[in-house]
């Protein structure tokens, strides 16, 4: 598949949005997001049904980006994972990541300290991207990755973003905002899980209570900007079995304690509070 793609306009570009010659630029994006965020990869079957988009336009932006090497396409299976152009570039931005240069030393000794799996994520629209994930020591790895999405309300770096906004903000990005069921454990009642956000600004953390992921508990506290307002999150990732009997202590105190040191680096270098928004 190394055509060139056909960039002229399908009968679905109504659906986006109508800034002027970006309708066929969203598909190629929306096909690439969906392509880095499966946990398998995806054929051109899968996509389909995933964007909505025809056959032959997934069919051209499929060929357009496996013949630029921003996708690769295993022979056998036809399935799709991110080529090695996109990695190049990625790598070339990954060490112009100034928010996570400045956090990276607290975010190791948070991981120390507390013996688990720590993330630093930004937000992104309605969702929080992982841009760095420090592993635990512990034998069990997570299945979160660097670079993916993950909804703002099952996370613990999601609630703990949305309750650190200032009200009114915060309530304009609720509105309407998916409530969408990933465990039993998951909150979609709106009143249960804005009560929920109300406690976290009161604490001034947050917890993810098996709501993403079954048997993986989570805390999470936002980072602040030199004007108070949320920039980033870090969560400290644990395992419902082994967790510490003192959570207060072993994991949001040094969390706490991290993004306090975070922010305290951007107020050093205001610049850093816009350096990873996306």
């Amino acid at each position: 598949m190394t055509t060139a793609p056909d960039l002229s306009p399908e009968p679905d570009d109504a659906a986006l949005p109508a800034v002027a010659g970006t309708q066929a630029f969203g598909k190629f994006m929306r096909v690439l997001q969906l392509v880095a965020d499966a946990e398998q990869p995806p054929n051109v079957a899968a996509l389909m049904r995933a964007t909505g988009f025809p056959r032959p336009t997934v069919h051209r932006i499929v060929a357009g980006l496996v013949a630029e090497r921003m996708l690769v396409e295993d022979a056998a299976t036809h399935g799709l994972a991110l080529g090695p152009r996109l990695i190049q570039l990625a790598a070339r931005s990954w060490g112009r990541s100034d928010l996570r240069l400045a956090a990276m030393d607290e975010l190791k000794r948070l991981r120390d300290i507390t013996g688990e799996t720590v993330h630093l994520a930004v937000p992104n629209g309605r969702s929080m991207v992982f841009i760095e994930k420090l592993e635990s020591p512990s034998a069990v790895r997570m299945s979160s990755r660097i670079g993916t999405s993950v909804p703002l309300h099952v996370t613990a770096v999601g609630k703990a973003y949305l309750a650190a906004l200032p009200a009114a903000e915060r309530a304009a990005l609720l509105k309407g905002l998916p409530l969408p069921r990933h465990t039993g454990h998951t909150l979609t009642e709106r009143g249960a899980f804005e009560a929920e956000l109300a406690a976290t600004a009161a604490a001034g953390w947050s917890t993810d209570r098996e709501e993403h992921e079954n048997g993986v508990y989570c805390f999470g506290a936002a980072v602040r900007g030199p004007d108070g307002r949320p920039v980033a999150a870090i969560s400290v990732t644990t395992l419902v079995f082994r967790q510490k009997d003192d959570p207060a202590k072993a994991y949001v105190a040094p969390l706490l304690a991290a993004c306090a040191a975070v922010a305290e680096r951007i107020a050093e270098v205001p610049a850093l509070a816009k350096a990873d928004l996306l």
